[in-house]
């Protein structure tokens, strides 16, 4: 057990939390507003100190991790079931609850803590039944997407990995829109039927090399399905198995299809949430699994997946456009993100994954930001089409700012977060299919053109609808909320080397493969 379990009172600090806020659960019989109101403070009070805590346990574990060391840190090793017993009394082989992080995943460790107390004090006056379960449910999340990027074995990643889509779908499936129950069970069923062939090829894994311990996998996994003179193989097999997974989760076109609805039904945190973490586990996937376990298939399906990539780029960018949904318009903006990840992931450069890796930071911090600044007017006009807006820079001169600047980092404007990311993709890119950054540049543009529309129909212009005229500016509380993520966009847009330095020996052996390999 490594550093006293701190990646386990990390991963199971907010379930507790979440257990602790039902059990302690106490409404009166009558039911009272007072009541109801008492119970939200007490919920969203418990969300956030919880939150919060789990945020600096993650401090707390960078603080120990040394990103100059190749390989995983702050390990924790225990038998969990199956495997050999040996004479020794030891077990060999079976599933292993085994954690440890290494430069990958601690950032994404600290991106998904560092969103959490945010949802929860933008969730504040806007969620107003069922605020305990509400509180719980992003609680439960966050220890499950913990788990996801913790975990160093295949079987216990996979009980994170599909867990995590229970709460999810009961925050879409209860505090969501209109259509929330087709949209829960659309998100469910999507990332379910995925992730099935993923478990069929864990389960075939295992079955072949006796363990499903991350670290050797990816050791083994590349000689016992070694490719037989470029031959389609079992190799080829595996990663398209694992590919439906995590193209589903990213998403990838053509199965992106759940997200737009995903996202406009949802609340605003379950927005965040889902695109600033929930979809960072495709890219996480890939670069965990498919390349270091199957790096011959990945340089196979090299051509593929830039096609799907610069396909998803271009063609999300222009639907987009056409959207008179704001949270729409947002969420088919991500899927084009997204096509930048993968597009760096799989040039094979470390400018390409560095690139990949800061746009999944980058795209967190940005994204929730958009879907929150959706949520500010949403919850004062209970709208968000497009075309009610407008002039709203002459009641709100503040929101109008952030607006912004978190447009400005959207298109990637230079100084911004989301500059580094979508350049060093591109190059990554370049360097290794010249037509693919070509495409993705296309997108660039695309994008300034949504992004640019949307502000200017929404803050720009004079006020032509009455109901416009009472609207508030920001409150404390919500520029409480949008100060750290500003400063995120910023401070990282300027200097991101803290960024690479920490990415950099995780990277390093991953491409050290395909170098071998002459990818």
């Amino acid at each position: 057990m490594g550093e006293f379990a701190l990646l386990s009172f990390t991963i199971f600090f907010p379930l507790l939390g979440a257990i602790l806020l039902l059990s302690i659960r106490k409404v009166a019989a009558s039911g009272s507003e007072d009541d109801v109101s008492h119970e939200s403070r007490i919920a969203f009070s418990t969300g956030i100190v919880v939150s919060a805590m789990t945020f600096i346990l993650s401090l707390i574990a960078l603080a120990y991790f040394n990103p100059s060391i190749e390989g995983y840190q702050l390990l924790e090793d225990i038998h969990w079931f199956g495997g050999a017993l040996n004479e020794d009394g030891t077990m060999t082989g079976g599933i292993r609850y085994k954690l440890g992080v290494d430069g990958l995943s601690i950032l994404l460790v600290l991106l998904t803590t560092f969103l959490t107390p945010l949802c929860f004090l933008a969730s504040w006056s806007s969620i107003k039944h069922r605020v305990t379960e509400y509180v719980a449910a992003f609680l439960i999340l966050e220890s499950l997407m913990l788990g996801v990027f913790c975990s160093l074995d295949l079987m216990l990643f996979y009980v994170f990995f599909e867990g995590g889509l229970i709460p999810m779908f009961i925050i879409i499936g209860i505090w969501g829109g209109a259509e929330r129950i087709y949209a829960s069970f659309k998100f469910f069923l999507y990332t379910l039927l995925g992730s099935l062939f993923m478990l069929i090829a864990i389960i075939a894994m295992y079955l072949q090399a006796g363990t499903s311990d991350i670290a050797v996998l990816q050791d083994v996994m590349p000689k016992l399905f070694a490719v037989d003179d470029g031959k389609f193989g079992v190799q080829h097999l595996l990663w398209l198995a694992f590919f439906a997974s995590f193209a589903v989760k990213l998403p990838m076109w053509p199965v992106h299809t759940w997200l737009p609805d995903a996202h406009v039904q949802a609340p605003t945190a379950g927005s965040v949430i889902l695109a600033g973490v929930l979809l960072k586990m495709g890219g996480y996937g890939f670069l965990r699994f498919s390349l270091p376990m199957f790096p011959e298939a990945s340089v196979y399906f090299q051509p593929m997946v830039f096609a799907l990539s610069v396909i998803a780029i271009v063609y999300a960018s222009i639907v987009a456009f056409r959207q008179t949904d704001m949270k729409k318009l947002i969420a088919y903006s991500s899927v084009a993100h997204m096509g930048f990840v993968t597009l760096g992931i799989f040039s094979f450069t470390e400018t390409g994954v560095q690139g990949a890796i800061f746009q999944m930071i980058s795209h967190g911090v940005i994204s929730g930001a958009l879907f929150l600044i959706v949520g500010v007017i949403y919850d004062r006009m209970h709208t968000r089409e497009i075309s009610f807006y407008g002039g709203l820079v002459s009641r709100m001169p503040i929101y109008a700012t952030v607006f912004m600047l978190f447009t400005m980092a959207n298109v990637g404007l230079p100084g911004t977060s989301g500059f580094i990311g979508e350049i060093l993709t591109m190059i990554g890119g370049y360097q290794a299919a010249t037509w693919a950054a070509a495409g993705a540049a296309l997108g660039v543009i695309f994008s300034a053109v949504y992004m640019l529309t949307l502000y200017r129909r929404t803050v720009f212009g004079v006020i032509t609808n009455e109901k416009l005229e009472g609207i508030s500016d920001l409150t404390r509380t919500e520029m409480i909320v949008f100060a750290p993520l500003v400063v995120a966009t910023i401070v990282l847009g300027v200097y991101p080397q803290p960024i690479f330095d920490m990415a950099h020996m995780s990277v390093e052996p991953i491409l050290s493969v395909f170098a071998s390999l002459g990818g």
